[in-house]
C-alpha cells in the first residue's frame, strides 16, 4: 500500500543591503540580499517548510527557531538536508518538488540550472524532480515595491508500506 502525501511552504523575507543573495544555496550577483537570522535562503526555507508539511512534522521555525543562536548565518541547505534525513527515517522519499521565487530583481533565469542541480544534490533526488520558477510581482506590494522576496513551494512525498 502506498500513501501520498502533499506539503505547501512559504517564506519571506526583506531585501537588505550587505547582505549576499543566497537562492537555494547559490549565491546570487546582486547590491543587495535578504534580512534573516540563517543566512535567509527563502527559497530553500520554503521546500523546507513545504516538506514539513507533508509528513506532518511542523514547520521551519519548530526545528530551527530565529531565538536559537546556533542557527545565526546558518546555510539554509543544512535545514533542507536535515529535514530530508527525517523524512527518509519515516518511510517517505520526494516525488516532486515544484518551487516560485518571486523577486523584482535581479533576474534570475541564467541560475536556474545551477539552483534546481544544487538542491535536487542536496535532497538526494533527481534533476528533474525539482523546478524552480521565477516571477516578479509586476510593481505590486512589497515585493513588487523591491522591499522583499518571497517563495513558494509544494511538495509531494510517497510513503510505501514494508511488504509483508
Amino acid at each position: 500500500m502506498s500513501e501520498y502525501r502533499t506539503g505547501l511552504g512559504w517564506d519571506n523575507h526583506r531585501i537588505a543591503p550587505d547582505r549576499p543573495l543566497i537562492l537555494g544555496g547559490i549565491r546570487i550577483p546582486s547590491e543587495f540580499g535578504l534580512e534573516g537570522h540563517s543566512d535567509a535562503d527563502v527559497l530553500s526555507h520554503a521546500i523546507t517548510d513545504a516538506l514539513l508539511g507533508a509528513s506532518a512534522l511542523g514547520d521551519i521555525g519548530m526545528h530551527f527557531p530565529d531565538t536559537d543562536p546556533q542557527w545565526k548565518g546558518a546555510d539554509s541547505l543544512q535545514f533542507l538536508r536535515h529535514v530530508c534525513a527525517l523524512i527518509a527515517e519515516r518511510g517517505y522519499r520526494i516525488v516532486n518538488v515544484d518551487s516560485t521565487v518571486i523577486l523584482e530583481k535581479p533576474k534570475l533565469k541564467e541560475y536556474r540550472i545551477e539552483i534546481r542541480q544544487h538542491l535536487a544534490t542536496t535532497m538526494a533526488i533527481e534533476l528533474d524532480r525539482v523546478s524552480v520558477k521565477f516571477k516578479t510581482a509586476e510593481k505590486v506590494g512589497p515585493v513588487g515595491e523591491g522591499l522583499s522576496a518571497e517563495a513558494q513551494a509544494i511538495v509531494t512525498l510517497l510513503k510505501t508500506a514494508p511488504r509483508v
